[in-house]
Formats: C-alpha cells, sequence, structure tokens
C-alpha cells in the first residue's frame, strides 16, 4: 500500500487513504459511524483548531493544522463543519472511530423495543372476557407498548357498527389513567380499529 507525499496538497490518488510517516489509516464510511472529513479531505479556507489536548489553537489554514497533526502522529478531524469557521480537532481518528461504535452500540443495547400488541375484542364479548382483555391491554401498557385494539365485523354485524364504537369506548374507560387513545375508532372494510399509548407518568 504506497501513497506519496503528494496526499498532503490534495493529490487525488489519496482520498480513500492519508499516509504520515509510514502510518496509513482507512476513511472509509460504516454503517454505524457517520464519515467526517480529515487531514487532506478538509479544504476549508480557514478552520477554528482544538489541540489534542483541548485547547484553543486558534484559526488558521487547513495546512497548518495538519502540520501541527503530523508533528504529533495525529489526524486533523473536523469536528463541527456546520460553525464559522468549522472546527477542527487534533486526535487519534482510528481509536476516536472506534470509542464512537462502541458507545453507539451501548446506546442500542439501552434502547427500549416499543412494540404494538394487538387487543381483540367482539360486538358480542361477555363480561369475563372483557375484563380478561382488558387487564391484559393494561399489563402491555404497563410495559410501555402500543395498543391496536380491533374489532371484526362478521355477517350481519356490519349493519352495527355504531356497537362497534361502544365497545371500544367502554375499552378505553376501562383503561383511564393507564392508557390514552391516539387515533379513535375508525372503520376499514370489516375492522374497526382503535390505536392506544401509555399514560403519560406525572
Amino acid at each position: 500500500m504506497v501513497c506519496s507525499a503528494a496526499a498532503f496538497y490534495g493529490s487525488r490518488f489519496c482520498y480513500s487513504l492519508y499516509v504520515l510517516y509510514g502510518r496509513c489509516i482507512p476513511i472509509a464510511s460504516t454503517n454505524t459511524t457517520k464519515e467526517l472529513e480529515i487531514n487532506e479531505r478538509i479544504r476549508d479556507k480557514e478552520i477554528r483548531l482544538i489541540g489534542a489536548d483541548g485547547s484553543q489553537m486558534g484559526i488558521m489554514s487547513p495546512r497548518d493544522a495538519l502540520r501541527m497533526a503530523m508533528d504529533q502522529d495525529l489526524d486533523l478531524v473536523k469536528v463541527a463543519p456546520q460553525a464559522k469557521p468549522p472546527v477542527c480537532k487534533i486526535l487519534d481518528y482510528g481509536k476516536y472511530r472506534f470509542e464512537m461504535q462502541k458507545r453507539e452500540k451501548e446506546a442500542k443495547k439501552n434502547q427500549k423495543v416499543v412494540e404494538v400488541k394487538e387487543i381483540r375484542l367482539s360486538l358480542n364479548i361477555d363480561t369475563n372476557d372483557f375484563n380478561t382483555k382488558v387487564n391484559q391491554a393494561a399489563k402491555f401498557l404497563a410495559q410501555g407498548h402500543k395498543l391496536k385494539v380491533s374489532i371484526r365485523f362478521r355477517g350481519r354485524e356490519m349493519a352495527h357498527t355504531n356497537l362497534g364504537l361502544d365497545v371500544h369506548r367502554r375499552f378505553a374507560e376501562q383503561l383511564e389513567g393507564k392508557g390514552v387513545v391516539d387515533k379513535q375508532p375508525k372503520l376499514e372494510g370489516r375492522s374497526m380499529m382503535m390505536f392506544m399509548s401509555p399514560a403519560p407518568t406525572k
């Protein structure tokens, strides 16, 4: 793997590699970490530089900042591209990417997965079944899940969709304080659906 020192001055042969005293650092993007502009790819007229120790180094050209990074065998990384002028920092890019990917993995582990649980009711549901469905829905809501409450109309039941509205209303009332209605009951084909989510915690 060979790359000439011309990369420092913007050679097109080194868009994907930065070679520093024989050290090559791949900068291809990954699925987890957004690619940042580093080293010779930083082409702004001027930047604000932060040193490897966090000290403010002032405003200078990217070329001068890259020389300082090279002297420390480190990389020049644009960390705040939207700032005026953009903010760059001297750091070990390989180590930085590793730490970022590690943090993203930890964040995904701690991320709570919210599922939509379906509760199926019927027009002629008896009291015991109704209460069982309410208790089941309350458990789902307590676990942080959302609810899809559905009623399927069969045959001549389509002539009494207003009764479905009444069942949904009673169901939502039984869950008052535990869940809130996100979408009011709506008829779609032969099914009437209502969506609920956990009640906000006080």
